[in-house]
């Protein structure tokens, strides 16, 4: 590392730092093509008259001594999440930037689970701080499928139902028909409810064990129920989770955010890119994340296939159908 103190004018003291990469293949991977994520790393942290420059073996920072920290920091988070398989690419050194941004711990575990539970990339980590920041009653975690928005929303809920602190863990979705008509499924209203419900139970049963899972079903401390179960009802004293939010329609929306009660908090989450309403209809959750965006108390993360930890695969299948899309829209 090299240190040096610069003054220019008015231009704050700079420093410089020297970041060593292991191979060439790994710098290409954190310097992107023609150094386009550095050039981002750059104009995020602009503030800290921050430079990157590509030099042999490593990446040569410049700036205010905070805004080194940062950028090291986010390109540590870069690299952690390539050796586990990440596809490089813009979205994950914003996630990155945006974590090292964020002054809590990144990857502190959520105890008291029967499995742990920890965010496995920069952007489910800034997600687990917004999720564990009590100054947010109102959570909006949006991205594809397999980024862990809904599983770590109920994790937390499910910490706060063990530590009392809520009385309830409240799960909801809407029970959209995405093929198939409820009229034609066997049994009665629950039994035809069940399979919307069952991603949820699943969750529930890994974090906290089938037996407690039960017990506190029965003693009616957890609720999985459609959105229409919520309607006239008061959330108090309650950790909530609204699941597949990109289905509810506009006026469900709001009257499922307009249920939050005293001492209670909400998540809502959802992949804005997999409507399934039927008619066209525009979707409530789309909706919410434009009106009420800068609203105090609440805060929207959205997160992208960079923080896919399914499969392999599955982060390279989002991305060709996001391009697919974009072709479209051209």
């Amino acid at each position: 590392m090299t240190s040096a103190s610069v003054i220019a004018g008015d231009k704050p003291a700079l420093d410089s730092y020297f970041y060593k990469v292991g191979s060439t293949d790994r710098l290409q991977d954190l310097c992107g093509p023609h150094h386009r994520y550095l050039e981002l790393l750059e104009a995020r942290l602009e503030a800290y008259h921050i430079s990157a420059e590509s030099q042999g073996g490593g990446i040569f920072l410049e700036g205010e001594k905070a805004g080194l920290a940062i950028a090291k920091k986010a390109l540590q988070e870069v690299e952690v999440s390539l050796a586990r398989g990440t596809v490089p690419g813009e979205q994950l050194m914003n996630a990155a930037i945006l974590l090292a941004l964020t002054p809590s711990p990144a990857y502190s575990p959520v105890k008291g689970l029967k499995k742990p539970v920890s965010a496995l990339t920069p952007g489910q980590a800034f997600y687990l701080n917004c999720l564990n920041n009590k100054d947010y009653g109102l959570i909006f975690g949006t991205g594809p499928a397999g980024t862990g928005k809904t599983y770590l929303a109920v994790a937390i809920g499910a910490t706060y139902l063990l530590q009392g602190l809520c009385d309830r863990l409240i799960v909801t979705r809407p029970a959209v028909e995405a093929g198939e008509n409820l009229g034609f499924l066997p049994g009665d209203l629950e039994d035809k409810i069940d399979p919307y419900m069952q991603p949820v139970w699943d969750a529930l049963r890994e974090l906290l064990g089938q037996e407690q899972m039960m017990r506190r079903r029965m003693r009616a401390e957890i609720e999985v129920a459609p959105i229409a179960f919520m309607r006239g009802r008061t959330l108090k004293n309650a950790f909530v989770v609204v699941d597949e939010a990109q289905n509810t329609t506009i006026p469900q929306m709001k009257m499922v955010l307009t249920r939050l009660g005293r001492n209670s908090r909400m998540v809502v989450t959802g992949d804005p890119g997999q409507v399934d309403l039927p008619g066209r209809q525009p979707s409530g959750l789309i909706h919410a994340l434009d009106i009420l965006k800068g609203v105090e108390g609440s805060i929207q993360v959205g997160l992208t296939g960079a923080d896919v930890v399914r499969h392999a695969l599955v982060t390279q299948i989002i991305a060709a159908y996001d391009a697919d899309t974009e072709r479209t829209k051209a």
